[in-house]
């Protein structure tokens, strides 16, 4: 392929967050044009309709999805549905503006086909966010086939650090995505491992707390948790409880492994213990944690595997093992955007059954 064998060896060349914004600030581009939406769709789309499907209300043409970290700042709606997804996640968003951590925040590891990422939560607030994905929608009306989640997290910075103003944060957010009715979904990020006030809300009567505070809010759409993948299963059930109680409609599995053993090649471990890994480490640890929420609670919530899908045949595990939807990113800056057509056909082809 040409990505993988002529594009990418001089894009790895460069620093990954440098490649990063490039690729933003192309793809809003193109994505701004009915004739760079062409020429990418006439590449990259999937134009097949038997693996669409409808999860809690909102129609999926296909059943996969660009994961937060991304599109943060949503630049990239227009043009990610001509590669085949079937929606994206943007953010994650918070409560005020937030520049990230200090640079580099990223490094790629090729031979264990993962990415430290330490972002920090670089956003551009969530105002700012709702104004620019309203003026999108008013500019294109072309996008009703393509859903739009939105993922919410604490500001990383000192002000959130609290307990309570780490709820105050959530709140904010999520109160102004439903009062201007933005976004198709939410998901709650209770799992970053790259912010000042750490997980706080992995802990479940934290969690428990915040989501009480949620529930205060007049909400029409389908809420998601963003799930740690580190936690022994008895602890991760713990989490799942809460989540039943209150109501939400499902959970995201999950958030960047943050176990450097994972890493299939140890030279390439990083010598200070920053971020978390993206890619193929996330894979096994996600796809347990897929498995087992599946079979203890049935169809009670919709499953969003995130974490190591780097081939067809991943996504082909993580639906087998009880996905409902399937969101990435690392895949596709190892593998090029043709990864999504190709998972499309594969899982068209293939006698796994989409659940739901």
């Amino acid at each position: 392929m040409p990505y993988k064998h002529l594009l990418k060896p001089i894009l790895f060349r460069f620093d990954p967050e440098a490649v990063h914004d490039f690729f933003i600030a192309g793809g809003e581009k193109l994505g701004n044009l009915a004739l760079g939406r062409f020429l990418i769709a006439s590449t990259y789309n999937y134009k097949g309709s038997q693996i669409a499907k409808d999860v809690d209300g909102l129609h999926y043409r296909t059943p996969f999805l660009l994961a937060a970290g991304f599109d943060y700042n949503a630049r990239l709606t227009n043009i990610l549905p001509s590669i085949g997804l079937g929606g994206e996640e943007i953010g994650s968003v918070t409560a005020r503006a937030c520049a990230g951590n200090a640079k580099p925040r990223l490094k790629r590891l090729p031979h264990s086909q993962a990415i430290v990422v330490n972002k920090g939560l670089r956003n551009d607030g969530v105002d700012t966010i709702i104004e620019r994905l309203k003026e999108t929608a008013r500019k294109n009306s072309t996008q009703q086939d393509f859903v739009k989640g939105i993922s919410i997290a604490r500001t990383n910075d000192n002000q959130s650090v609290s307990i309570e103003a780490g709820i105050a944060d959530y709140l904010y957010s999520f109160r102004r995505l439903n009062e201007e009715k933005v976004g198709d979904y939410y998901t709650i990020n209770i799992s970053c491992p790259n912010a000042f006030g750490a997980e706080a809300f992995t802990d479940p009567k934290l969690l428990d707390q915040l989501l009480s505070a949620l529930k205060k809010v007049p909400c029409a759409k389908p809420v998601y948790i963003k799930m740690p993948i580190n936690l022994a299963w008895a602890d991760f059930h713990e989490l799942l409880k809460v989540i039943d109680l209150h109501g939400l409609q499902g959970v995201v599995i999950g958030n960047l492994n943050k176990d450097y053993t994972s890493l299939k090649d140890q030279t390439e471990t990083p010598v200070t213990y920053e971020g978390g890994l993206s890619g193929a480490p996330c894979q096994k640890p996600s796809t347990e944690l897929i498995r087992k929420t599946r079979e203890v609670y049935g169809s009670r919530f919709t499953i969003i595997a995130a974490g190591g899908v780097m081939s067809p045949a991943d996504a082909l595990e993580k639906i087998a093992a009880g996905a409902d939807l399937i969101q990435l990113i690392t895949g596709l800056i190892y593998e090029g955007p043709g990864l999504v057509k190709k998972m499309c056909w594969v899982v068209a082809s293939n006698t796994v059954r989409l659940p739901k």
